[in-house]
């Protein structure tokens, strides 16, 4: 990271979800990396050993915990595990996400549509509902609920994705004005296409719809997708704390987050950057 974009999080604790791989694993290497404890979780143990390994030998400290966040007992386990090892949580990125069924409605097997669903967004819910107990009472706590802007196009064979990423932006608006009162600022953020397992399997494999597929094929073809560092770049910006005026609004990566700062005033009196029909 730039030294002009360096971050001091000494101290503070975070969790990542979904942290054995792509994003997950840039943005805990990238808080460790400032200074901060990090609890990486997935359901992958060997992924999350190797993302471990690579914080610890770079001189940062992490833990990895294993666990379906899906699952309210092994959330509650790594919550706690966390809260124990290293101590109150600070940071949340709620970073973990499937594609769920990429076809024809009428094809999808109903519990893989609805599989999506207890990963993209109750996942999150109850990572969220997990850790607000311990920031409450500190008055000082960052979430960032990771979601893509698929929400604001029609993607008619992404049904289960889109849905459960836009109600992720829902929950993000609403959870917001519940706890900014106790100092707790909450971002729903859209990190752009950057090369990882997911976008490959939506470029290559034969079970996504070819409209679909052949977006992100697109990508591949045009060497359009986006450079790791800039996610990671906007998520330690949020967890720093310098963007929680933005608290409740919906980023995207290609946003200016320094300017937008600059004009939170016509931000929040126009209600921008929220999910909104104007009439």
């Amino acid at each position: 990271m730039p030294e002009d974009q360096k971050y001091d999080l000494r101290g503070q604790v975070a969790i990542v979800t979904g942290g054995g791989r792509g994003t997950g694993r840039a943005f805990a290497q990238a808080l460790a990396e400032a200074g901060a404890s990090v609890a990486v979780t997935a359901r992958t143990q060997i992924e999350l050993d190797q993302t471990v390994e690579l914080i610890r030998s770079a001189g940062g400290h992490a833990i990895s915990i294993q666990g379906d966040v899906s699952d309210s007992a092994a959330v509650e386990r790594v919550v706690k595990t966390t809260e124990l090892q290293l101590g109150p949580v600070d940071i949340l990125v709620n970073n973990a996400g499937v594609t769920g069924p990429v076809g024809a409605e009428w094809e999808a097997d109903p519990d893989d549509w609805w599989r999506t669903m207890e990963i993209n967004l109750r996942g999150p819910y109850l990572m969220t509902r997990g850790v607000l107990p311990g920031m409450v009472p500190k008055k000082c706590g960052r979430i960032i609920n990771i979601s893509s802007a698929v929400t604001v196009r029609t993607f008619p064979y992404f049904a289960p994705y889109t849905v459960s990423k836009a109600a992720i932006i829902y929950y993000t608006q609403n959870l917001a004005g519940q706890v900014k009162e106790h100092g707790i600022s909450v971002f729903a953020y859209h990190p752009g296409g950057p090369e990882t397992e997911m976008s490959r399997y939506l470029a290559e494999s034969s079970e996504v719809h070819e409209s679909v597929g052949n977006i992100f094929r697109g990508l591949y073809e045009r060497g359009a997708h986006t450079p790791m560092e800039i996610p990671v770049r906007d998520v330690m910006l949020m967890a720093s704390g310098k963007a929680d005026a933005l608290t409740g609004r919906f980023l995207i990566h290609t946003d200016d987050l320094e300017e937008m700062l600059a004009r939170v005033g016509e931000i929040e009196r126009d209600d921008l950057y929220v999910l909104t029909r104007r009439t």
